[in-house]
């Protein structure tokens, strides 16, 4: 008699039980990988946008804002955080700021369609060196809930910090 090439069905129902096993296992956790993913880049995104505001408003010698946006173009303060932002020369210091003609536009960053961002600004405005600018807490929420929000918290001085939204005091993960 002839040994045959192959696997029995024992075999074959072994190893797809064991894949089925492994497979439920490594979906939650391949889950929560890249919704930390989302919510790190968005929360770098901002924190660029804040670095960029500080450093162009030392250049120009003038405020520079970073306010919510939907189109990219234009400051919405209706609209909520997650929509988008932008950052812009503001020269004439408008309050609440808008964007104006021969204000320069220096960056437009894009929503958050994963989550949700709560503020309690309605624009961060960044002064020249020597100016006290606006502190601010920006917090970034996902479907997670608060155990896994984030927060950026901006000093008087402009200098954001990247930390747990716990740690804010001020986090409020809407429902």
């Amino acid at each position: 008699m002839q040994n045959q090439a192959g696997f029995s069905l024992l075999e074959l129902l072994l190893v797809s039980l064991l894949a089925g096993v492994l497979a439920t296992l490594a979906v939650p956790t391949f889950s929560k990988l890249l919704l930390d993913a989302d919510m790190v880049a968005q929360v770098n995104r901002y924190v660029h946008g804040i670095h960029l505001a500080r450093q162009e408003a030392e250049k120009y010698g003038t405020d520079v804002v970073l306010c919510r946006s939907t189109d990219g173009r234009t400051c919405r303060h209706a609209q909520p955080w997650q929509s988008g932002f932008i950052v812009f020369v503001n020269r004439d210091r408008d309050d609440p700021p808008q964007v104006d003609a021969g204000e320069t536009l220096l960056q437009a960053g894009p929503g958050y369609p994963g989550g949700v961002i709560t503020a309690n600004r309605n624009a961060f405005v960044f002064r020249p060196f020597g100016k006290r600018s606006v502190n601010g807490t920006l917090s970034f929420c996902d479907r997670r809930g608060p155990d896994a929000a984030r927060s950026v918290i901006v000093s008087y001085t402009g200098r954001p910090r990247a930390a747990a939204a716990a740690a804010s005091n001020q986090f409020k993960c809407p429902s």
